[in-house]
């Protein structure tokens, strides 16, 4: 009897097993079955720029909210977003959105860039001449926002100077080239205590890392003038042929500038920016892009109204010379993202710049909430301009009839050179490196790679 209980218990317990096995296995996919119904595909953003991590968050989450679609957005800590794509696009989860900074930046990445020729985001360009094309033809990338970079100042401390006894100048229109701009900021640094600053200038980043704004915007300069000489677009070679006016404005920035040279290769970009936020400087080389960064420190005294820009004068063509005015920020789809993650990528960039909502998180300004950018699309109105300070400036200099200098570091041969041009300017600023000897390094090291 025991036996037969025993017996009678074990054919249940099958019988139980392979009933509740075939009923999870019914539930299980008929849950799958309505994910995939219900899948709308998911948008992972990689971000170039830590300074708009917060609005692209928010912009995240605006989205989600709207369409049930997920958006995730990751930023790359400061100069790291090579090395963070590549750890990001080896993984099971990689981004569906990325960038690229330009023609080198799309031969490196070209296997991941989607084809982009028949979207309505490359219709939509106002100048699709800006798009990256490769030697088919086709479009891997989409220009997001035209931006722009110089001298930023305070207008505040220069209307102080030029109420002073024996300012060089009395209005800031007279400043129209490299010899009379070093003409106004060593007469200043002379009278800085009067202007109450601790340099004209803000420090000059040279950590590494942090000294972008050296090695690739102010060299942006002698190799656009070299480019323009031999009317080319790119060079195998270089000849640094207009070093000596790159080092002309290295050093009025290093030496009338809020701290010494020996302290620069610790400085970072955000230090620089905080000293000019506090008033203790009274000009800054940077884009417009700054304003997010400025309005955020805390104890900024920089109005609105009064944040300027100037030209970079290079002592070329300064009675031409404009801001320098491109892009190297250009969207890339990942062509190896899922079918669902693709589409639904695409319709999260088409929001961004024909949906009122989306539009308003393109166009406004850090303190709205926004990333302030001048949207190159014929989607947006005259009204749909950024009221950032800086982006006001850039439209005001686009409008002139100054010359605006193209963003030819796009062609620089790669980040390594980047890098290693600013490790020789830090040398240079510490003095265990004679010019002669970081011109030589820059012409052999761009031959080298190229």
């Amino acid at each position: 009897m025991k036996r037969r209980i025993l017996s009678l218990l074990f054919v249940l317990s099958i019988m139980t097993a392979v009933f509740t096995g075939c009923g999870n296995s019914d539930d299980s996919s008929s849950d799958e079955s309505a994910k995939k119904d219900d899948n709308k595909g998911s948008v992972y953003y990689l971000n170039f720029k830590p300074e708009v991590d917060d609005q692209w968050q928010e912009i995240a989450k605006a989205y989600t909210k709207k369409t049930g679609v997920d958006v995730k957005v990751v930023t790359a800590a400061s100069n790291q977003y090579e090395t963070t794509l590549k750890s990001e696009m080896s993984g099971s989860n990689a981004p569906t959105l990325f960038q690229i900074n330009g023609p080198v930046g799309y031969k490196s990445w070209k296997d991941y860039c989607l084809d982009l020729s028949d979207t309505d985001l490359y219709k939509n360009m106002q100048d699709q001449s800006m798009a990256v094309k490769g030697d088919d033809g086709k479009v891997y990338g989409i220009p997001f926002s035209v931006e722009a970079y110089g001298i930023i100042y305070n207008n505040a401390i220069m209307e102080k100077y030029f109420a002073l006894d024996g300012a060089v100048v009395k209005k800031m229109d007279e400043i129209d080239s490299f010899d009379k701009l070093k003409e106004v900021v060593e007469d200043m640094t002379k009278k800085k205590d009067d202007l109450k600053i601790e340099g004209v200038f803000a420090s000059t980043s040279l950590k590494p890392g942090e000294d972008w704004r050296w090695q690739t915007h102010l060299a942006n300069l002698p190799i656009y003038y070299e480019l323009q000489d031999k009317k080319v677009n790119d060079l195998d070679e270089i000849t640094f042929k207009y070093g000596d006016q790159y080092k002309n404005v290295l050093d009025l920035y290093m030496d009338n500038s809020v701290s010494e040279k020996g302290l620069l290769g610790s400085t970072d970009v955000a230090a620089s920016m905080a000293e000019f936020a506090l008033g203790e400087c009274a000009m800054v080389q940077n884009g417009n892009w700054a304003w997010s960064q400025i309005s955020k420190v805390d104890g900024n005294v920089v109005k609105k109204g009064d944040i300027k820009f100037l030209p970079i004068y290079f002592g070329v063509d300064d009675k031409k010379q404009g801001l320098c005015i491109g892009t190297e920020n250009f969207w890339c789809v990942n062509s190896k993202a899922s079918k669902e993650d693709i589409e639904a990528t695409k319709d999260f960039l088409n929001w961004l710049i024909t949906d009122d909502e989306g539009k308003a998180y393109m166009y406004k300004s850090a303190d709205e909430g926004g990333l302030g950018n001048a949207a190159p699309f014929k989607t947006f109105n005259e009204d749909e301009r950024s009221d950032d300070p800086l982006a006001a400036e850039m439209y005001r200099w686009m409008e002139s009839d100054k010359t605006n200098i193209p963003w030819s570091f796009t062609v620089f041969p790669s980040q390594t050179f980047k890098d290693d041009f600013g490790a020789a300017l830090l040398e240079y600023a510490n003095g265990n490196m004679k010019w002669k000897d970081v011109s030589k390094k820059i012409v052999e090291e761009w031959a080298l790679e190229k």
